[in-house]
C-alpha cells in the first residue's frame, strides 16, 4: 500500500487557473514539494519499465499541504496598515470629502488626495511603504487645523471630513492584541456654513446657513425668459420656504417669501453656504444664479432623511421645545427649509450635541426691504469697487465695543424696520445714553470687559468649553449685573427729578430692559464658577502651553529647513514624538497644575491632601537618599522611557552604589548616572495614582460647572441680546455726539422732509481730510413725489441720490442721521439703479442689466417706496435713453406713485415731463470765474441746468489737449444744428514726432 501511495503521488498533476503553472510531486523533499511543470528537467519522465524501490521513510506522510496560492490570491491576501485602511474606507464614505486623519500629534492625508490638495495649500509630500506599493502621504500638526481648514474651505470651497483616534476598549479590539488599538472615525464635516468655533470665523459678522425649499419644480431657463408675463405672475405666486442658521451663536430663524424677492433675501442674509434639495442638483448653475443670485457663496445638496420633516424632530436640536401654538404659525415651506436644514447639521455634525435657540420667524412686512442690488450699489456692508469694509455705511455707524453687538447692529442695517414702536424704542434707548454721558461711559467701559457671549455659550450648548470659557462667562455675568445697577440706579434718579407721569412714560422702555435681565441663577453659577476654578493656574497653563508651542513650531521650521528636494521628508510624527519623550523628564521641583481650588468639593480637597502627604514622603526619601550617598545633586525624576528613577550628576556620580544594594543603573554617562529604586519607584507609582484622582475629580467638578451653564442657557442668551442692544445703543449715541448727527422723526405719511444732509460717508471721508460737506434739502413726496435732478458731471447728483436713500435706511434702523433735521415717512422698499456693469457670465451687456434693474423697479415699487435712478438710458443711442427715460419717467408717475429721485443727463426729459403735477426739476451747477477759472455748485436749486461740462472733467482727467480741443469743435459744431464736421489738419504725424 505504502508503494502505491508512492507511484499514485508521483504522478499527481493538477491543472490549476488558465495562465497558471501546474505543479508535480516531488516526494524527496518534506519542504518545496511541488514545482512547476514549465521545468521539466526537474519531473520525473516515464521511460523504460524499470523495477524501483523506494523506502516507507522517504515517502510524504499525512495530509498532502494546500497548492501555494496564485499571485492574485497573495496580494488579495494583503492589505495596507490599519491607519490607511480606516482612512481608505472613511474616504470611500465621505467621498465629496477631504479626509483628515487623526494619527497621535499630527493630521495626515493620504492616496490621490494629497497629489491633488497638498501643493494647493503648501503642505510637503512624502511617500509610506506598505505591501501594496507607496503611499502618498502629507500631514501637519493638530494645533494648525484651523489653519489648513481655512484654507481647505474658505479659500478651496471645499468639505472637510475630520477623522479623529478613538482608543477601542480590549473586548473590541479585532484580533485582541493582534488588533489595532485606535479607531478612525469622522466625527464631524467641516463645510463653510457649519463653522462653530474656528479662530477664523469673522468675529464681527455672522456665519449663516441657509436652506431654501421651493414649492414646485423649479422652471427652467427656457420658461423664465425676460418679459415673460407668465413666468413673472408664476414668481410672484410660488412660495419659498427659507431657514437659516448660526451655528457660531445658535441663531435660527425662518421665513416664507416668493420665487420674485428671493434674490434680495438671500443677499440680505448673507449666506456661507446654501442646502438645497438633491432633486435640484441638475439644475444648471445659471438657472440657480437666476433665482438665487450670485453671491459668492457654496450651494451643496442634501436629501433629507426619512422621518425628520416634522417640527418634532428639531426638539433634541433646541434648547426648548417648539409650542403647539407656534408650530401652528409656520408655514408649509418654512417647516420643509426648517427641517432640511436641520437634517443636514445632523448628517454633518455626525457626533456632535446641538442646541439652538428656538427658531424666530421672519416676515417679509416687519422689514424695509432692500433689494440686492441697492444692498450693494449703496454700500452698505462693504464698498461696491473692492468689497472692503472701510468706506461702507456699516464703518461711517459703527462704534460698538462688543463682537455680537457689531454683528447686530450689521443686521440691523439691512434689516431696517417698519414698526414704529420698534424704531423710536430703538431711539430712545439711544437717547437716553447721549443725553447721560456719565452712565454710557460706565456701560461701554463694563461691556469692554465681556467676551463674546453668544458664541462662548453655544460652545457650552456642543459640549465644547475649556476654563477660559467658564471664567469669562463670569466676568461677562459680573457685568450684566454691574449694567443692571447702572441702569436702575439712573432710572430712580431719572424719577426723583422730574415728574412722576412722565417718568411712567418716557423711561417705561428702559424698565422693560430691566425685566429682560434674568440675574439670578447666571448670578449663581458665575459666584460657583469663580470659587472653583482658579484663575492664577490656568494662567500659568497658557503660558507653558504657549512656550511648548512655540518649541514645537521652531522643531517643525527646523525640519522643513533640513529637508531636501531630493530626500523625502521624515516622519514628522515619529520625530515629534520622539523629541517629546526624550526630553519630557520631571523632577521633585516640577510642580503639576491643577485648574481648579481645592476647596470646589469635598473629594478634590482629601485627594489633595493625600497628594500633599505623598509629596512631603517623597521629599523625605530624596533627603535620605542625598544623606546616604552624599549625593546633594541627587533628584527623584520621571520620564516616559525609564519611569521612576533617581539621577545624580557631577562629582555625585563618580561615587559608588554600592551602599544601595538595591539601586539597578538604568543607565550612564562621563557625569551622570540614573539608577532605580523600589522605594522610590513604589512611592512614584502611588504618587502617580493619586494625581489621576485629582484629575479624575477637576474633569467631574468641571462637568458639573458645564451642566450648570446648560441649565441656564436660556436665561443666559436673553441677557446677552440685552447687552448687545445696549452696545448698540451707545454705539448710536457716541457717533451722533461725533458728527453732530439728529434724532430722526418717524411717521406714517409718505414724505421726507430732510433738511440739512449730509452723505454718511463722504461727510467723513471730506472731514479726515479738513475739507466741509456741501449739505442739501429733500422734501420729495406729497406734491412733489418726483425730483428730476440735471447738473454737471462730478457736481453731486450721485451722491444726493445715495444720501437720501442712505439717511431713510439710518432712520428705520433706529440711528441717528446726518442732518440738521429729518421727519420721514415709512418706506417699505428702497430701489437704488445706480452704476450698472456687465454680467459677461450670464451673456447680460450693461444696459440689458441697467433695463434689468429697471425692471423690477416698476413691478414692484408701491406708492411707500423710495427709488433713486442714476442716468437710465446711458448705455444706448441717446434718442433711446431719452425713450426709456421718459417711459420710466411716465410709469412711476402714474402707476408707481412712490417717491423718486431721477437724475438725467438727457435735459430733453425736463421739456417732455412738464405736465407732470407730482415732478419737479432740481439742478447742480458751476461757478465760472471771469479769469477762465471754476468750481462745481453742489447746493441743490431748482431748473434744468442744460449744460453738462464734460470738456470741463476731462480736462481735469488728462485728456491730452489737443483731444479736448477737437471735441469743443465738434460740441459747437452740433450746438449751431449743424452735422458735417469741420475740416481739421490731421495732426498724427504731429503726434507722433512729440511722442
Amino acid at each position: 500500500m505504502i508503494l502505491q501511495r508512492a507511484r499514485c503521488s508521483a504522478r499527481l498533476l493538477r491543472e490549476i487557473e488558465p495562465g497558471r503553472p501546474r505543479y508535480s510531486v516531488l516526494p524527496w523533499t518534506s519542504r518545496s514539494w511541488l514545482v512547476p511543470v514549465r521545468w521539466p528537467f526537474l519531473l520525473w519522465q516515464r521511460g523504460a519499465k524499470t523495477k524501483t524501490v523506494v523506502k516507507a521513510s522517504s515517502l510524504l506522510q499525512g495530509t498532502l499541504p494546500p497548492l501555494p496560492a496564485h499571485e492574485s490570491e497573495k496580494t488579495a491576501s494583503k492589505s495596507y496598515p490599519p491607519v490607511l485602511q480606516q482612512h481608505l474606507n472613511n474616504v470611500r464614505k465621505f467621498n465629496d470629502c477631504i479626509v483628515l486623519t487623526r494619527v497621535g500629534d499630527f493630521y495626515e492625508m493620504y492616496f490621490d488626495q494629497v497629489d491633488e490638495y497638498a501643493p494647493q495649500v503648501n503642505l510637503k509630500k512624502a511617500k509610506r511603504n506598505t505591501v501594496l506599493g507607496d503611499v502618498s502621504m502629507a500631514g501637519f500638526q493638530y494645533t494648525q487645523l484651523d489653519r489648513y481648514l481655512k484654507m481647505f474651505v474658505q479659500d478651496l470651497g471645499k468639505q472637510v471630513a475630520i477623522s479623529e483616534q478613538i482608543r477601542l476598549p480590549d473586548s473590541e479590539r479585532p484580533g485582541k492584541n493582534g488588533g489595532p488599538m485606535y479607531d478612525r472615525r469622522v466625527t464631524r464635516v467641516v463645510t463653510a456654513g457649519t463653522l462653530i468655533d474656528e479662530s477664523f470665523i469673522s468675529s464681527y459678522e455672522n456665519n449663516y446657513l441657509l436652506a431654501v425649499h421651493f414649492e414646485g419644480a423649479l422652471p427652467t431657463t427656457e420658461t423664465s425668459s425676460v418679459g415673460n408675463a407668465a413666468f413673472e405672475r408664476y414668481r410672484r405666486n410660488t412660495k419659498v420656504g427659507l431657514s437659516w442658521v448660526d451655528l457660531s451663536s445658535g441663531e435660527f430663524n425662518t421665513q416664507v417669501s416668493n420665487l420674485a424677492t428671493l434674490p434680495s433675501l438671500v443677499a440680505r442674509i448673507g449666506p456661507r453656504e446654501i442646502v438645497l434639495d438633491s432633486s435640484l442638483e441638475s439644475a444648471r448653475q445659471i438657472q440657480l444664479q437666476t433665482h438665487i443670485g450670485d453671491g459668492g457663496y457654496a450651494i451643496h445638496f442634501h436629501s433629507a432623511v426619512a422621518g425628520s420633516s416634522g417640527v418634532e424632530s428639531w426638539t433634541p436640536m433646541l434648547e426648548r421645545a417648539v409650542s403647539e401654538e407656534e408650530i401652528g404659525d409656520f408655514t408649509g415651506p418654512e417647516l420643509a427649509a426648517g427641517s432640511q436644514i436641520l437634517d443636514y447639521l445632523r448628517d454633518k455634525l455626525v457626533v456632535t450635541n446641538l442646541l439652538l435657540q428656538p427658531p424666530v420667524r421672519k416676515s417679509d412686512e416687519e422689514y424695509m426691504s432692500i433689494d440686492r442690488r441697492s444692498l450693494r450699489g449703496l454700500e452698505i456692508r462693504s464698498t461696491l469697487r473692492d468689497s472692503t469694509f472701510q468706506g461702507s455705511l456699516l464703518h461711517a455707524v459703527r462704534h460698538t465695543v462688543t463682537k455680537s453687538g457689531a454683528r447686530l447692529l450689521s443686521q440691523r442695517l439691512v434689516t431696517p424696520s417698519m414698526s414704529l414702536s420698534v424704531i423710536n424704542n430703538r431711539l430712545d434707548l439711544a437717547h437716553q445714553m447721549l443725553d447721560n454721558s456719565a452712565m454710557r461711559e460706565d456701560i461701554v467701559a463694563s461691556l469692554r470687559q465681556t467676551a463674546d457671549t453668544l458664541r462662548l455659550l453655544q460652545r457650552f450648548s456642543i459640549g465644547k468649553g475649556d476654563a477660559d470659557d467658564l471664567l469669562s462667562l463670569a466676568r461677562t455675568v459680573d457685568v450684566m449685573n454691574a449694567v443692571a445697577e447702572l441702569l436702575h440706579n439712573h432710572i430712580i434718579g431719572q424719577q426723583k427729578q422730574s415728574d412722576e407721569a412722565q417718568d411712567a412714560t418716557s423711561l417705561e422702555f428702559l424698565w422693560d430692559i430691566l425685566r429682560r435681565l434674568s440675574l439670578d441663577g447666571p448670578g449663581r453659577v458665575a459666584k460657583v464658577i469663580q470659587n472653583a476654578i482658579d484663575e492664577d493656574s490656568v494662567t500659568r497653563q497658557h503660558t507653558i502651553e504657549a512656550e511648548q508651542q512655540e518649541e514645537a513650531e521652531s522643531a517643525t521650521d527646523m525640519a522643513k529647513a533640513e529637508d531636501s528636494v531630493e530626500e523625502p521628508p521624515v516622519d514628522g510624527r515619529r520625530a515629534s514624538k520622539s523629541r517629546a519623550a526624550t526630553t519630557k523628564t520631571l523632577d521633585e521641583n516640577n510642580n503639576e497644575i491643577w485648574i481648579m481650588r481645592r476647596t470646589a468639593s469635598t473629594t478634590l480637597e482629601r485627594t489633595h491632601a493625600d497628594l500633599d502627604k505623598l509629596v512631603q514622603l517623597k521629599a523625605e526619601l530624596a533627603a535620605d537618599l542625598r544623606q546616604k550617598l552624599k549625593a546633594e545633586s541627587l533628584t527623584l525624576r520621571w520620564s516616559a522611557q525609564l519611569g521612576h528613577f533617581c539621577h545624580i550628576k557631577g562629582r555625585d556620580a563618580s561615587g559608588t552604589l554600592a551602599a544601595m544594594s538595591s539601586a539597578r543603573v538604568v543607565g550612564q554617562t562621563k557625569s551622570t548616572r540614573s539608577f532605580y529604586l523600589a522605594d522610590w519607584t513604589q512611592l512614584g507609582v502611588r504618587i502617580d495614582d493619586c494625581k489621576l484622582r485629582v484629575r479624575t475629580e477637576e474633569e467631574r467638578v468641571f462637568g458639573k460647572l458645564r451642566g450648570q451653564v446648560i441649565e441656564n442657557l436660556m436665561k443666559l442668551r436673553r441677557n446677552a441680546a440685552v447687552l448687545d442692544e445696549l452696545d448698540v445703543a451707545c454705539s448710536t449715541a457716541t457717533v451722533a455726539k461725533e458728527r453732530n448727527l439728529v434724532r430722526p422723526i418717524l411717521n406714517e405719511g409718505t414724505s421726507h422732509h430732510i433738511i440739512g444732509g449730509r452723505h454718511p460717508t463722504v461727510d467723513v471721508g471730506l472731514k479726515t481730510q479738513g475739507r466741509p460737506f456741501t449739505s442739501n434739502d429733500c422734501t420729495v413726496g406729497d406734491r412733489e413725489r418726483i425730483y428730476l435732478i440735471t447738473g454737471p458731471n462730478m457736481a453731486g447728483k450721485s451722491t444726493y441720490l445715495r444720501q437720501n436713500a442712505l439717511i431713510t435706511i439710518l432712520a428705520q434702523t433706529g440711528l441717528f442721521v446726518p442732518a440738521d433735521y429729518a421727519s420721514i415717512g415709512l418706506v417699505d422698499k428702497i430701489f437704488s439703479r445706480v452704476g450698472s456693469a456687465d454680467n459677461l457670465f450670464q451673456d447680460q451687456s450693461t444696459f440689458m442689466v441697467e433695463m434689468l434693474e429697471t425692471a423690477e423697479i416698476l413691478k414692484q415699487a408701491t406708492p411707500r417706496s423710495f427709488v433713486i435712478m442714476d442716468e437710465v438710458g446711458r448705455g444706448t443711442t441717446p434718442e433711446d435713453g431719452v425713450a426709456v427715460g421718459y417711459a420710466c419717467l411716465h410709469h412711476l408717475h402714474n402707476t408707481n406713485r412712490c417717491r423718486t429721485l431721477f437724475a438725467t443727463h438727457f435735459h430733453a426729459l425736463a421739456d417732455m415731463t412738464q405736465d407732470f403735477d407730482g415732478l419737479a426739476c432740481y439742478c447742480t451747477d458751476v461757478a465760472e470765474e471771469g479769469d477762465g477759472s471754476w468750481a462745481y455748485v453742489h447746493k441743490l436749486r431748482k431748473g434744468v441746468n442744460r449744460e453738462s461740462h464734460a470738456l470741463k472733467v476731462a480736462r481735469l482727467a488728462g485728456l491730452p489737449e489737443d483731444a479736448i480741443q477737437v471735441a469743443a469743435e465738434v460740441l459747437a459744431t452740433f450746438r449751431r444744428g449743424e452735422r458735417q464736421l469741420p475740416e481739421r489738419r490731421d495732426q498724427s504725424s504731429a503726434v507722433t514726432a512729440n511722442g
